[in-house]
C-alpha cells in the first residue's frame, strides 16, 4: 500500500461532515484501508452496517475533493500527517483502541521517548504555576517529554518548565494546527515547535469548541506513561484527564497544595483516592523506575543551571529571606524592589517552600518557616 497516499486521503476523508476519528476508523477497519474506502463503489456502502447520515456524505462528497489539493495546503502550512503504524507516532498512543488513525502536527516528534503529562487548573495560583515549571523543567532534564495541553495557568507553566530544562514538549490542541488558543500562548507555540511539536487530531479549519476538549485530553493521558495533577478545582478538566488516564491504565500523580485554596481541592481529593504524592522529580521516578536512569536527549544541552545561574538562584532566595517575617508579605510587595522577573521570584519561593524555609498563605501572602 502506498503509505503517503493513504495519509492524504485519511486526511481527505476526515473533510467531509461527520466524519471523526471514530468514524474514520470504522471506514479503515471495514474497507481494509482508507484509499479502498475512497474507491470504493456505492453499491459496496450500502452494505455498510448501522448505516448512518454520514456515510451518504461520504458518498456525495468524496468526488469533490481533491487529496492532493488538501496535502499541498497542508505543506504550505507545515503542517504534516501521520498515523499509528508509522514509528514515530506516540508508541503508548498507538496501542489505544480510540487511537486517531491521523494525527495533524508541527515539529519534531523523537521515536520511543518517554513522556509525561502535566495538567492542572487555568485559573492557577503562582504556587501552582511554580511547582509545574519546577517538575517540568526537572523532568525534562531527565530526558522525558512533558506533554500538556497549551492552555492557560499550569499547562503553559509545564510547557515552559521543559523548555527551561532544555528538553522536549508536545502540546496537543482543541482546535486544529492552523490556529493557537488562546492566543496569547502564540510565541509559545513557535519555541514548543522548535524543540518539540504541536499535535491534534482536529483538522486545520477547527475552531476551539468546548466539545473538542474531553477528547484532546484523553490524547494528553494516551501518550504518557503517567499524569501529574498540579492544581485543579473539584470540576476540572484535569480530573477528566485523570479519568481517561485511569482507563488507559496510567500512574496518577499529584502535587498537594495549601489547604486554603480552592485549587487545592482536586488535587487533594486524588490524593485520598490513591494518586501518589508528588513533592519533586524523584517521587515520580520512584514509581516509574525505569525514569530514574532516563538519559537526556544527547542533541540538547542538559546542563540546567550554569554555575552562575546557581549563584543567581542563591542570592534571590537569600534576599527573600530577608524581607519575610512572622508578618505575612504579599507577592508584589516582593517583587516591588525586586530586578527580578515576578517568574524567577515565583520559582525561588517554591523551593524555599519545598526546602521548609517558607510558608505560603491564601492570597499569595507568605511567611517565614519557624521551628516549633
Amino acid at each position: 500500500m502506498d503509505m503517503e497516499r493513504e495519509k492524504l486521503v485519511r486526511a481527505a476523508l476526515r473533510t467531509i461532515k461527520g466524519v471523526g476519528s471514530q468514524h474514520l476508523r470504522q471506514l479503515i477497519a471495514y474497507f481494509g484501508s482508507a484509499l479502498k474506502a475512497w474507491e470504493a463503489p456505492q453499491r459496496n456502502y450500502l452494505q455498510f452496517p448501522n448505516w448512518e447520515k454520514w456515510i451518504g456524505e461520504v458518498i456525495k462528497e468524496r468526488k469533490n475533493i481533491d487529496p492532493d489539493e488538501i496535502g499541498e495546503s497542508l505543506r504550505k502550512q507545515g503542517i504534516l500527517i501521520i498515523t499509528p503504524d508509522e514509528p514515530d507516532y506516540p508508541p503508548l498512543l498507538a496501542e489505544l483502541a480510540d487511537a486517531p488513525p491521523l494525527l495533524y502536527y508541527r515539529g519534531h516528534l523523537h521515536r520511543n521517548s518517554e513522556v509525561l503529562a502535566i495538567v492542572g487548573s487555568r485559573q492557577a495560583t503562582a504556587y501552582g504555576k511554580a511547582a509545574a515549571r519546577v517538575l517540568a523543567r526537572d523532568a525534562a532534564a531527565k530526558g522525558l517529554v512533558i506533554a500538556s495541553g497549551l492552555a492557560r495557568g499550569i499547562d503553559t507553566a509545564a510547557h515552559q518548565g521543559a523548555l527551561d530544562g532544555g528538553g522536549v514538549t508536545w502540546a496537543f490542541l482543541g482546535c486544529g494546527l492552523d490556529r493557537v488558543y488562546p492566543l496569547e500562548n502564540q510565541r509559545l507555540a513557535e519555541d514548543i515547535v522548535d524543540k518539540g511539536a504541536l499535535l491534534s487530531e482536529f483538522i486545520p479549519g477547527t475552531p476551539p469548541n468546548a466539545l473538542n476538549f474531553p477528547a484532546r485530553n484523553r490524547l494528553i493521558s494516551g501518550c504518557s506513561q503517567g499524569v501529574l495533577v498540579v492544581e485543579a478545582a473539584v470540576k476540572s478538566g484535569a480530573l477528566i484527564t485523570v479519568d481517561f488516564a485511569l482507563e488507559q491504565g496510567r500512574e496518577v500523580f499529584a502535587v498537594p497544595g495549601p489547604i486554603f485554596s480552592p485549587m487545592s481541592r482536586g488535587a487533594h481529593h486524588l490524593l485520598r483516592q490513591g494518586a501518589k504524592i508528588v513533592e519533586g522529580i524523584e517521587d515520580i521516578c520512584q514509581e516509574v523506575p525505569a525514569w530514574s536512569n532516563q538519559s537526556a536527549y544527547p542533541s540538547i544541552n542538559t546542563k540546567l543551571l550554569p554555575e552562575k545561574k546557581e549563584l543567581l538562584l542563591e542570592m534571590d532566595h537569600e534576599s527573600i529571606l530577608q524581607k519575610l517575617s512572622d508578618v505575612p508579605l504579599h507577592i508584589d510587595q516582593l517583587t516591588i524592589h525586586s530586578t527580578q522577573a515576578v517568574s524567577s521570584i515565583s520559582l525561588a519561593l517554591l523551593e524555599l517552600q519545598l526546602g521548609g524555609k517558607v510558608i505560603q498563605l491564601p492570597g499569595q501572602h507568605y511567611v517565614l518557616a519557624r521551628e516549633c
